[in-house]
Formats: C-alpha cells, structure tokens, sequence
C-alpha cells in the first residue's frame, strides 16, 4: 500500500471538521428492485445480446446458465439474441435502496473528536459545509 502525503495542516484537529457522505451496501437483494420502485421489476425487460462478440458470448452464457431468472429466448433477423424477462423478478441493475448518511464530525484525519451529526437532506449537509468553508476563509483572512 502506498503512503499518504499529506500537507500539516496549519490549525490544531479541533479547528476543524470532517465531512462525509456514505452508502452502506444493500444486503436486501431480493426486495432491491421492488423497493427502488425498478420499472424493470415491475413490467419485465428485454436484454438484446449480441452473440458473435466474446461479451456477448459471456453475457448470454451467464444468463441461460447462473442468472437465475426466467426468460424466454428468441433470434432476431439481424443474429441477434433476444432475452424476455417476466415481471416481479430482480432485474441486473444495482439499486441504490438505501439512503446515503451525511455526516459531520468535529476534527480532522489527525484525531476525530465529539459526536457525529447526522443530516437527513443533502442540501443540509452541503449547507453546513458551505458555512464550514466560509468560516475558514473568515479565520484566515484574519490571521
């Protein structure tokens, strides 16, 4: 693992503030797509797969051999392969289903200290860095 450089900061850990946005994984899989609401889940999709291509050849095998799901398979004029997928099943997309915590947290990567405060909005927690900002270039115009 390469070694952090990082420049000294000026201020003590204590003038400072962390800010952090995070997206635990989504561990729900089965309910990922009905919960996102996925159009996908909801009505059934089409994936069109090219197989004469190497990728399209280890997308279609995936889909016939671990994919899991139904579907029914049909050749278009063109050679290409046509995937149906019914309703009601987890589609291939990632769902973000889980809402991103914004955090802030007094200190710096020296020594985190106090609690945590927690925004529910993203335009709160960008509000708050934004205050954050100003109040620096304030102590820094001041000397």
């Amino acid at each position: 693992m390469r070694p952090l450089n990082r420049i000294k900061p000026v201020g003590e850990p204590s003038d400072y503030q962390t800010f952090s946005i995070t997206s635990p994984p989504d561990r729900r899989v089965k309910a990922a797509c009905e919960q996102a609401n996925c159009t996908a889940w909801r009505y059934g999709w089409q994936s069109v797969i090219d197989e004469s291509t190497t990728l399209g050849q280890t997308q279609a095998a995936y889909i016939r051999q671990r994919s899991g799901r139904t579907f029914r398979e049909q050749r278009t004029g063109e050679g290409l392969t046509v995937f149906s997928f019914d309703s009601g099943q987890r589609c291939f997309a990632e769902h973000r289903t889980r809402p991103e915590i914004y955090a802030v947290q007094g200190g710096d990567w020296r020594q985190l200290s106090g609690p945590v405060q927690r925004h529910t909005r993203a335009a709160d927690w960008q509000e708050h860095f934004g205050e954050h900002q100003l109040r620096l270039v304030d102590l820094r115009q001041r000397g």
